[in-house]
């Protein structure tokens, strides 16, 4: 069988920016970073993680392209195939590449169809929209069960050495 995929980048503009995508239920999730890279117009250099979505896209468990973790742990995208953690009743996942610009993709099973014998797999469908130059910026709010960061909540300034209770001599 064959995944169809609509992946969309989460961007703050008015234009739509999104591929369809073809890949086998049976490649891994390594396969479908190469071709969301690919067909994004990225080098697939950076790190990358998939995380597993509800359907409110939620982030769940992370599966990664490299184990980072100090147990070996984690869990790899080349060992995942991509009909273990996406099925009709799970279908979503989002995608984030790059840590250090945070371009994050939804990626949202569309259909599942035959394979064609006339198709290579993974096959890019559909494109729509333009990648930026820069990855959309993020702002993160606080939410309603918690009040927004404030640096001075403890009454402490740090930028008021004297009246800090270290010796800033120690050594």
């Amino acid at each position: 069988m064959v995944y169809r995929f609509r992946v969309i980048l989460d961007n703050d503009t008015e234009d739509d920016v999104f591929r369809d995508l073809e890949i086998r239920e049976s490649d891994t999730l390594e396969d479908l970073h190469n071709i969301i890279t690919q067909s994004f117009g990225f080098d697939g250099t950076e790190m990358a993680s998939f995380y597993i979505s509800d359907n409110q896209w939620n982030q769940g468990e992370e599966i990664s392209l490299f184990d980072l973790s100090e147990d070996a742990s984690a869990r790899l995208m080349n060992e995942t195939s991509i009909d273990s953690v996406v099925f009709e009743m799970q279908p979503k996942l989002i995608y984030v590449y790059d840590f250090l610009s945070l371009w994050t993709f939804y990626v949202e099973l569309a259909e599942i169809v035959e394979e064609s014998q006339e198709v290579d797999y993974p096959n890019l469908m559909f494109v729509q929209g333009q990648v930026p130059d820069t990855a959309p910026n993020k702002v993160f709010e606080a939410d309603d069960e918690h009040d927004e960061f404030d640096e001075f909540e403890d009454g402490i300034d740090m930028d008021d050495y004297d009246n800090l209770d270290f010796d800033e001599n120690w050594n």
